[in-house]
């Protein structure tokens, strides 16, 4: 009988230890998908952050061809060009 008792008292002692490990994987779980939804946003918001940084960029690039050299002229033109068929593929898509 004793060797019975042993052994139920062992299987508890394990099925303690088994809840246990649970409940500090599930906490630690939950702790870590905070982590990543936290870090995702903040993707997101260095992500917008350098899309206006890149915007500004090319605004501030294209303002100083405009006033620069022969050759910076040539480049604003070609952006000025590009820029202009972009709108008009726009236009098009509207309008279809």
């Amino acid at each position: 009988m004793s060797q019975i008792t042993a052994i139920v008292n062992l299987v508890e002692d394990k099925l303690k230890t088994l809840l246990e490990n649970y409940n500090f994987l599930k906490e630690e779980n939950e702790l870590l998908h905070n982590k990543i939804t936290f870090l995702e946003n903040q993707i997101t918001e260095e992500k917008q952050l350098f899309n206006e940084i890149e915007k500004k960029y090319q605004t501030l690039k294209i303002a100083k061809t405009i006033e620069g050299s022969k050759e910076d002229r040539r480049e604003t033109k070609l952006k000025i060009n590009a820029l202009i068929r972009e709108v008009d593929v726009c236009i098009n898509q509207l309008s279809e």
